[in-house]
């Protein structure tokens, strides 16, 4: 298991800087959820990292990478050229399974992929009955990313 600073680092450093590619702090919340949701179902129910993932108004959240990047705008671009990463080295399989998350997820905008977690019944579920902009810190359960991305698992395969 990592640290989810590991793990948002290694993110970071996958964007490519030199051919005008930004990450914002939104989009890496969403990054890191995806990462940790595929890891559960892939794996077994192995996490990815310890850290509770919250269903926000924005979607998931690990919050102490909220509080990490607070001082920028959700939607403004995260100057990595300024950061010292502190990159992991990853086990194989799991390189494999980040690589294929930023292959699959990477591409899309952080709104984008806020609208996807909205439509997904782990952040659904979690929000219960709050309005779309009500505050909440319910965690999304590992149980309810295993259940819901097994099924897409089986239905993509």
């Amino acid at each position: 298991m990592y640290k989810v600073n590991q793990i948002s680092d290694w993110i970071l450093s996958k964007t490519n800087i030199d051919a005008g590619d930004t990450i914002s702090p939104l989009k890496l919340q969403k990054l890191l959820y995806y990462s940790q949701a595929w890891c559960l179902t892939i794996y077994n129910g192995t996490s990815l990292f310890e850290e509770r993932i919250e269903a926000w108004a924005h979607g998931p959240v690990v919050p102490s990478q909220y509080a990490r990047f607070a001082d920028i705008p959700r939607e403004n671009s995260i100057d990595i050229s300024k950061m010292e990463l502190s990159i992991p080295k990853l086990d194989n399989q799991i390189d494999s399974l980040l690589n294929e998350v930023l292959d699959t997820y990477g591409e899309h905008s952080a709104s984008y992929l806020e609208k996807l977690t909205h439509q997904e019944s782990p952040w659904i579920i979690a929000r219960k009955d709050l309005k779309p902009w009500e505050r909440s810190t319910e965690e999304i359960t590992a149980e309810s990313m295993i259940e819901y991305y097994t099924n897409l698992k089986v239905d993509g395969e």
